[in-house]
């Protein structure tokens, strides 16, 4: 039923909770991992002399994050893809799913605390929800202290 699972990632420790479903889902289905890092194009907001250093700064903490997933599926015995890509997240998500024929989608819920957080989902992950023609798998993360 499921043999590419999409995990996108922000590099924040809430991943870590999305990335235990994940792998029992890969585990169970004999699946491939897809580890996504988005740089967020809104780099482009910083001022000229800054931007690149902005660039290679999130693309560091991209590679960061796609790695850390990576050993993490290595010591589960499951096969992962890395990237890490600049775009829009929602759409480069969504992009990348169809283009790596992915068959679900794990993503975390937005920190939100009190009825914010039965209310909405985190920005990105309301919009793949409302989005994706595949399954999204969402685990609640947490809340902000």
């Amino acid at each position: 039923m499921y043999d590419a699972i999409l995990v996108p990632t922000d590099g924040s420790e809430g991943v870590d909770r999305t990335l235990e479903h994940a792998l029992e889902m890969a585990r169970n289905h004999d699946a491939t991992i897809h580890a996504l890092y988005v740089v967020d194009r809104r780099f482009e907001l910083a001022a000229d002399e800054d931007r690149e250093d902005l660039i290679e700064q999130l693309t560091e903490r991209g590679e960061e994050a796609v790695a850390s997933i990576a050993d993490a599926a290595g010591d589960a015995g499951v096969d992962v893809v890395t990237s890490v890509r600049e775009g829009i997240p929602y759409k480069t998500i969504l992009g990348y799913a169809e283009e790596a024929d992915i068959d679900v989608i794990t993503m975390g819920t937005h920190g939100r605390t009190g009825r914010d957080r039965l209310a909405h989902l985190g920005s990105v992950t309301d919009r793949v929800v409302e989005n994706a023609t595949v399954p999204v798998f969402v685990v609640n993360i947490g809340t902000d202290e």
